[in-house]
Order: C-alpha cells, then sequence, then structure tokens
C-alpha cells in the first residue's frame, strides 16, 4: 500500500527534520475535551529544546474504517486531519516504522494510556513503549482525566449533549460545548416579524443537542451575544426539517454568509405548536427575559 502523508518534502525539509527532532501527540480529539487536553500539556512538557511538537488526528473517525454501523456523531469537526483509511491496515510495527519514524521523524510519541493503534487495533501503549525503546525513542501513556470521579471520554461528552446536559458537557470539555457554522437564508419570517434570527448551517456530522429552545452565547467577529436557538422543525409553521435558528439580542445587521459560533447552552423549554404567531411572539419576549446569559471569553 503506498501511504500519503499531508508533510513537506524535498532536502530541506529532511535538513530541518534532522535538526529539529519531532515530538507528536496521536488520537482522534474528537471535541477536544480535558483527556485531550491533558496529553498536549504533557507534549508540550516533553519537548526538548529545539524540537518541534504537531498532532497527528483523523480526517474521520477510525470506526468509519473499522465498523461503519457504529460511527458515532461528532462531537467537533476539524477541516485539516490526517486521511485515517491509510492507516486502517497497518500493523502496528508498521504503523510505528513507516509513519511516526519513517514519515514524521519523531523522537517522542504521547497518547492516552488507552491508546490503540494499527490493525484491528491490536497495538498499545506497552507495544509502542517495547518497540521504540531500543532506538532511543520516548512513548508516554497520559493517565485519564477525571471529573466527578469518573474518565472523561468522547463517549460521556456524546452522552451529556444527547440528553441535554450540557453544563456536564462544558465541564468534561473544559470549556463551553459549540455549534459553529455558516448563516444561510431561511424562511425570512423572523425578520417580518421583528424578531431576525440566523439559520444557522451546521455540518451534517456534528452533534446537536435535543430538539428545544436554548439560552446561548453568539459569537462573531470576536464579539458575544446573549441570545436564544430554537433546534427542531419549526411545529408551528408545519416544518418538517431540522434547523438550528438563533435569535442574537443586541445584534444588529445581516449575518448571511458570515460565520457564527453557538455556545454556553442552556436549556430554556421544550419545542412546542402555537396556536397563533402572536402567542408564539409572546413566548419568546417570555423566553427571552426568564433567562440568565453566561458570556465566555
Amino acid at each position: 500500500m503506498k501511504l500519503h502523508y499531508a508533510l513537506p518534502e524535498g532536502e530541506a525539509y529532511r535538513v530541518e527534520r534532522a535538526r529539529h527532532p519531532l515530538c507528536v501527540a496521536i488520537g482522534v480529539f474528537d471535541g477536544f475535551h480535558v483527556g485531550h487536553q491533558a496529553i498536549v500539556r504533557a507534549l508540550l512538557a516533553t519537548r526538548r529544546a529545539g524540537e518541534r511538537t504537531a498532532v497527528l488526528t483523523f480526517a474521520a473517525h477510525p470506526m468509519t474504517f473499522l465498523r461503519p454501523g457504529e460511527v458515532p456523531p461528532q462531537i467537533a469537526t476539524m477541516a485539516e486531519r490526517v486521511n485515517a483509511e491509510q492507516f486502517a491496515s497497518l500493523s502496528p510495527q508498521a504503523f510505528l516504522d513507516d509513519v511516526l519514524i519513517g514519515a514524521l521523524g519523531a523522537r517522542a510519541m504521547i497518547v492516552g494510556v488507552n491508546f490503540r493503534f494499527g490493525s484491528k487495533r491490536v497495538g498499545d501503549v506497552a507495544f509502542a513503549q517495547a518497540h521504540l525503546a531500543a532506538q532511543g525513542r520516548e512513548v508516554i501513556g497520559v493517565p485519564n482525566a477525571l471529573v466527578d470521579g469518573q474518565r472523561v471520554s468522547s463517549t460521556r461528552v456524546r452522552a451529556a449533549v444527547a440528553t441535554g446536559d450540557l453544563a456536564l458537557a462544558d465541564r468534561l470539555l473544559g470549556f463551553p460545548y459549540t455549534v459553529r457554522g455558516i448563516v444561510g437564508f431561511g424562511a425570512g419570517r423572523g425578520h417580518d416579524l421583528g424578531f431576525p434570527t440566523a439559520n444557522v448551517i451546521v455540518p451534517a456530522e456534528k452533534m446537536l443537542p435535543p430538539d428545544g429552545v436554548y439560552a446561548i452565547t453568539g459569537r462573531h467577529e470576536g464579539r458575544d451575544y446573549p441570545g436564544l436557538v430554537s433546534i427542531g422543525t419549526n411545529p408551528t409553521f408545519n416544518g418538517t426539517a431540522r434547523t438550528v435558528e438563533a435569535w442574537l439580542l443586541d445584534f444588529n445587521g445581516s449575518l448571511y454568509g458570515e460565520e457564527l459560533a453557538l455556545r454556553a447552552f442552556r436549556f430554556v423549554r421544550e419545542q412546542m405548536r402555537f396556536d397563533s404567531v402572536e402567542a408564539l411572539l409572546a413566548q419568546m419576549e417570555l423566553d427571552a427575559k426568564a433567562v440568565t446569559f453566561p458570556s465566555f471569553s
């Protein structure tokens, strides 16, 4: 199998690699929760003077290739990652020799203590340590991070989001759970009704909280705005498609075509069907008055 790496090529790069060895952290890093952050801190602590650091991750979740029917929804999307399909059939030894050493020239590999790699996930930290020690290369398995006495994992973050416990999701992540997308054209009803809403187009693989109305903090161009977001099918207007509609209370201007980040989700109420537009507008006013909007820097 011919492997392709998203790495520089040429003599200049080879000289640079020899002068400045690489320390690399490896993992899926879906959501980059507090456990992932601990791995990166260990990466920086392991780096010696003059060495480079990098994070090796994957364009698609490894389960896409191992067990396609069990691919979990993604906590976070990342635009630039290394293609996982190329590595799915490599033996653990080939991964270490061809990728870690051959392609990356790594001196140290930092992973979570439960990290598995290679075909059928048979490689582990102990195998990597034994295989690389003879070559003077270091392998560090970072202990699990704990929140409320339980291991932090992407599975646990997904469960918190899926059940609407966004406060717990924020604690597991170490930062507010965020839904980010480009504002597109919607039905235009909000503007006509005096409540201009932003129709946020979210990547299909992105995990969303349960349907409902949430207090949020919307961030646009480095500034935070308190707001409300409705996730669901707009039952008052007989909608069928699931949408994400954000109303930023203190924002004036157009957001079309702009990126908008929604975070600090706090549940307000279930989605419901109103008998009239007037009743819907009255409820939106009550929603805005009834909640406290957190702000994050």
